[in-house]
């Protein structure tokens, strides 16, 4: 198992996503929720990453963005961190599958576009938990949601 450093003990910001792992992704999202929600990967590395999406089109009826989508847009920067670091350990062909999600709204969001910057707390051999803090474009912490990760050999 490797420890993972504390976050505010790092100050490096994962790569932009390579042309290779978005071409490579890209098939794979067609019909999916993450393009319905309009969530895009910004960077992305197996320590960790961000997305974002649009506020418009994941609202909920009272006018605010809707924390399931907000909960979808961190739940899908962690699984493809995880799956970075399932291939990382186990291959090419490995992948990872979310077993655990918990999120806490701070705020909301009316307008506007979401980021979700993902850090990791553990990445093992079988394992990967993420911590990812969803922020509005002002900077102002919407939602907490910690993710877990089963990574899975090749088949």
């Amino acid at each position: 198992m490797t420890a993972c450093p504390d976050p505010s003990e790092t100050a490096s910001v994962p790569p932009p996503i390579s042309e290779e792992l978005r071409a490579h992704f890209a098939p794979l999202l067609h019909g999916t929720l993450l393009e319905r929600c309009g969530i895009e990967l910004l960077t992305l590395d197996r320590s960790g990453g961000t997305a974002s999406m649009p506020v418009e089109g994941n609202l909920q009826p009272a006018g605010l963005l809707h924390g399931g989508a907000t909960i979808a847009l961190a739940e899908t920067i962690a699984s493809f961190a995880a799956i970075v670091q399932a291939r990382g350990v186990h291959g090419e062909g490995a992948q990872a599958v979310g077993t655990a999600v918990s999120a806490l709204h701070h705020r909301s969001a009316r307008q506007g576009t979401v980021t979700a910057t993902c850090s990791p707390r553990h990445l093992g051999r079988q394992v990967a938990s993420y911590l990812v803090d969803v922020h509005d474009e002002a900077g102002t912490l919407l939602s907490t949601v910690t993710v877990s990760t089963q990574l899975l050999p090749p088949r």
